[in-house]
């Protein structure tokens, strides 16, 4: 039998989609000590073959296997993080334990998951430094993005997968990326619960945010396009300066002849209330970027040429949290009607998309869960697991845990859809059905709320 070792196994995605082809899994580590537990709960591997830190344990202990797997930390290379990439002391240097398995072990197959910004992430020198580095032990390597709504799942989730394959036995000679199909009719509703009992609902303060913006796109005439650029309500009668020189380097009486934000006459205040009137991704003391100068050009382009129409609804924008006052339409040519729309209330903003598929699950906070419009509720873990691939497995009972989990999670379809071409099967590759999706999805009671 073919079997793997799961490192940084989290929940397991690696796992769920390599059982699915008759796979057996001889080891896992997993830093996590409540996820450690799960991972016994949902595979029943014995409990002496999941380890913690893999740097704590010896090469000499992990048993032979066909293929080594794992997802390993992305945040050193994520657009999100500070992308320290291997100078990160943490997380960035457990490429090196890999490859301590790898020489040691001579493992025949390595299939490797990470963030797509892996690839272009310090100018491409990481990518060419895991690249040789395999190659010099004897390996043929090779690489593609792939995302979940490529294979009928229902979530863009671009991620960068790196497989490798021993020359002396072949290399990747044999191997053949699986092809992107189009799923012209694919729908978020595949994966909701019918009636989930303990499903986040919209608070009144996220309701009144949405009616205030949905009155919003109602004053934008129907034959005008929405704004493919976030919407920063903050610059509506805004001309503080933004180009040759920033308004934290001009002097009070200068910023006097300006508008801060929504318009407000910074003459006659102080220069504390002055700073204070000035949206604050623009209180910097350098010069902006040519990305923030174009967002703002393009925002003060826009609210000239609606101003009237939209004078009233500003007031009430005015009047939401920082955040919320920034609005980003990403389904150009939709009906605009929030209630049909996916939404997320994040940090930079009310974001909202079709409904054909959901953002990728993150791992950061509770604001990025993507939230069902038309349901007027956020998804449930049981309906992020399924995102995911992954089934009936039993999950953290905190919801914040189970979606840190859930979003640093690989994708189990994926996963199934390369190791079937990577490693050799005795039996044809199972084919994803949706409908394996809609198994009740039950949760550890005996997990200690993280």
């Amino acid at each position: 039998m073919l079997t793997f070792i799961d490192l940084f196994a989290g929940l397991g995605g690696f796992h769920v989609g390599l059982e699915q082809l008759g796979m057996k899994c001889v080891f896992a580590s997993e830093l996590n000590k409540d996820l450690q537990e799960l991972y016994h709960t949902n595979y029943g591997l014995d409990r002496s073959l999941i380890h913690g830190d893999i740097r704590n344990v010896r090469v000499e202990d992990i048993p032979p296997h066909s293929l080594l797997c794992g997802g390993f930390p992305c945040q050193p290379f994520s657009k999100a993080g500070a992308q320290e990439g291997m100078k990160d002391k943490e997380r960035g240097n457990l490429f090196d334990n890999i490859m301590h398995i790898v020489r040691h072990h001579k493992t025949p197959y390595v299939l490797l998951e990470n963030v797509a910004n892996l690839l272009k992430h310090d100018n491409h020198n990481t990518w060419r430094v895991i690249k040789s580095t395999l190659e010099a032990e004897g390996y043929q390597v090779d690489y593609k993005i792939l995302s979940p709504n490529q294979f009928g799942v229902p979530q863009l989730r671009q991620r960068m997968f790196i497989v490798a394959a021993r020359k002396d036995m072949g290399g990747l000679s044999h191997f053949q990326w699986p092809e992107a199909e189009c799923h012209a009719n694919m729908t978020v509703r595949s994966i909701l619960e019918e009636e989930p009992t303990e499903a986040r609902s919209f608070t009144k303060r996220e309701l009144k945010a949405l009616a205030v913006w949905q009155e919003f796109l109602d004053c934008i005439p129907e034959n005008t396009p929405l704004p493919s650029f976030p919407i920063w309500a903050t610059e509506y009668k805004a001309t503080y300066p933004y180009e040759a020189t920033v308004p934290s380097r001009l002097k009070k009486q200068q910023l006097e002849e300006f508008k801060g934000a929504f318009g407000v006459k910074l003459a006659d205040l102080s220069s504390v209330e002055q700073l204070e009137h000035i949206p604050t991704y623009a209180r910097g003391e350098e010069l902006f970027p040519v990305w923030k100068q174009q967002f703002i050009r393009n925002n003060r382009a826009f609210f000239k040429t609606h101003k009237q129409a939209l004078k009233k609804v500003m007031k009430k924008i005015r009047k939401l949290p920082f955040s919320w006052q920034k609005f980003e339409w990403n389904c150009k040519g939709a009906d605009r009607k929030l209630d049909k729309l996916i939404i997320q209330f994040r940090p930079s903003g009310i974001r909202v998309k079709r409904d054909n598929f959901f953002p990728a699950l993150v791992s950061s906070t509770r604001t990025q869960v993507p939230a069902i419009g038309w349901l007027g509720r956020y998804i449930t873990p049981t309906e992020g697991a399924r995102l995911q691939s992954l089934g009936n497995i039993k999950l953290p009972t905190n919801d914040t845990a189970a979606f840190r989990a859930l979003g640093n999670a690989v994708n189990a379809e994926v996963v199934k859809q390369i190791a079937a071409r990577l490693v050799p099967l005795p039996q044809p590759i199972p084919k994803y059905q949706p409908s394996q999706q809609r198994l009740a999805l039950t949760v550890a009671p005996s997990l200690v709320a993280v």
